[in-house]
């Protein structure tokens, strides 16, 4: 650090050193005016703010006017999301495609109309001429989910008619942002890869006729090799996280800024900002390095009694990242379970009982599974029954990347990818009925102060 450097950052501190007494606000205050903090209610549940007709998240009933605790499931357009993975499942096929359709259309294709689409998808993959060049690998950037926000808006300026909100466009820029995100994605890691890692620098062409994971895996790959099962677990992933209703913070995010009128690039650039967060989307990774974390301080990762006790100070905020959090376990909505981890982890619990799979994978998928329990126990000794915990989507998201090869890099940017379509459903849905800017009230709290001339003051001054 140079002197200028040093002279600088000696006056932020300075300047830093009242304001976290100007920032703070007596929580009392919020008690006072009846405010819901996080839009949540005391009992948990969400404050409703819309409605839709895209997702259903189903976590709990109401009875006798009080939440309670049901078996978690989630509905894309009204249909149980399980179904549709059985469906594909036991016919050997890619769903995530017929799964956009049904959430941009609002209801499922027919087999001429699911196959123009895909064509459709197929040419979006086409990034515009000198993108990749010149947004990509003259700026590339560590983080690839703020290259991934910087990519979106700067497709505005390919799009001759960026601004307009009819219909029509808005479906044309989400069927194309679509098909391009995932190649963004991909290209924005491989120049990560080259320029950060200092590695060969290789950029693949999707090529048509292949699903979004087969194109995924076939880009991010040196030597674009991948087994149809391998798709198919992927193509599994993205179907998960496609959607989840219009209360997330990121497809709020969405219809938030879709509701100003602003141009789908925005819009979106918003959602994926907001799906980075580690209380969001990025919880993923958080996940990934929490059991890191606790590999390195435990002495025995079998022993379960002292992942208890190490999962005690966590809560306390003595460990991991001091956050008090166990990345992976609980979740707004969802009580008993959250489907999408039941699902993924019966799936994992298949793969470990298969004798082709390696001993660390094995090893892995336990330690997980005790992480969960634990876990789940330190939790249940600090909140006892007044709230019902489960293993969220997170907790064994990470250990299915891994096995694909996947680097802890594109996690959150893979569930940006999926997440698109919602995104995009949603935003079309603000479009059509919000007919109005959201925009929530503040009370403010501030007693009314005098100016004072600048010659009165000092820095003594309260």
């Amino acid at each position: 650090m140079n002197r200028q450097d040093e002279i600088v950052l000696g006056f932020i501190k300075e300047l830093c050193a009242d304001i976290h007494a100007q920032y703070t606000i007596d929580p009392k205050e919020f008690e006072n005016y009846n405010i819901k903090r996080g839009l949540r209610n005391s009992d948990g549940t969400g404050v409703f703010a819309g409605v839709t007709s895209i997702g259903s998240v189903q976590g709990y009933q109401v009875v006798d006017g009080e939440p309670a605790p049901i078996e978690g499931k989630l509905y894309y357009r009204g249909i149980d999301m399980r179904d549709i993975i059985k469906a594909h499942g036991n016919s050997g096929t890619f769903g995530y495609e017929e799964v956009a359709y049904l959430l941009i259309f609002g209801k499922l294709p027919a087999k001429e109309q699911l196959v123009n689409y895909n064509s459709m998808l197929s040419a979006a993959r086409k990034l515009p001429e000198g993108f990749t060049e010149d947004t990509i690998l003259k700026a590339p950037g560590i983080d690839i989910m703020n290259k991934l926000s910087r990519c979106i808006l700067t497709l505005y300026t390919f799009d001759a008619v960026a601004d307009d909100t009819s219909i029509e466009n808005v479906v044309r820029q989400s069927i194309e942002l679509i098909g391009r995100v995932p190649v963004i994605i991909a290209n924005c890691y491989a120049a990560k890869r080259h320029y950060f890692d200092r590695d060969s620098l290789l950029i693949h062409v999707p090529q048509e006729d292949l699903s979004m994971a087969e194109n995924f895996l076939h880009i991010l790959r040196r030597n674009n090799q991948y087994t149809q099962d391998e798709a198919r677990l992927l193509d599994l992933m993205l179907i998960l996280h496609a959607e989840h209703g219009g209360g997330n913070n990121s497809a709020f995010a969405c219809r938030v800024l879709s509701s100003t009128g602003t141009d789908t690039y925005a819009a979106l650039a918003a959602a994926v900002g907001s799906l980075k967060g580690p209380l969001h989307g990025g919880a993923n990774v958080k996940v990934m390095e929490m059991f890191e974390d606790i590999r390195r301080n435990v002495r025995d990762p079998k022993d379960k009694d002292e992942i208890y006790q190490y999962l005690c100070r966590i809560l306390d905020k003595k460990a991991n990242d001091r956050s008090g959090k166990i990345y992976g376990l609980g979740h707004a909505v969802y009580t008993c379970s959250d489907p999408r981890a039941v699902l993924l982890k019966r799936y994992v619990r298949q793969m470990a009982q298969d004798s082709k799979v390696s001993a660390e994978f094995i090893e892995a998928f336990a330690f997980m599974e005790a992480v969960e329990e634990q876990g789940l126990r330190a939790l249940g000794g600090r909140l006892g029954a007044r709230k019902i915990m489960c293993a969220n989507v997170d907790m064994y998201s990470g250990l299915v990347y891994q096995t694909l090869g996947i680097p802890e890099e594109l996690y959150t940017p893979l569930f940006a990818a999926a997440r698109m379509a919602g995104w995009c459903a949603h935003r079309l849905e603000e479009l059509v009925s919000g007919d109005r800017i959201i925009r929530p009230a503040y009370r403010a709290v501030t007693q009314k102060e005098a100016y004072i001339p600048l010659a009165s003051r000092s820095l003594r001054q309260p």
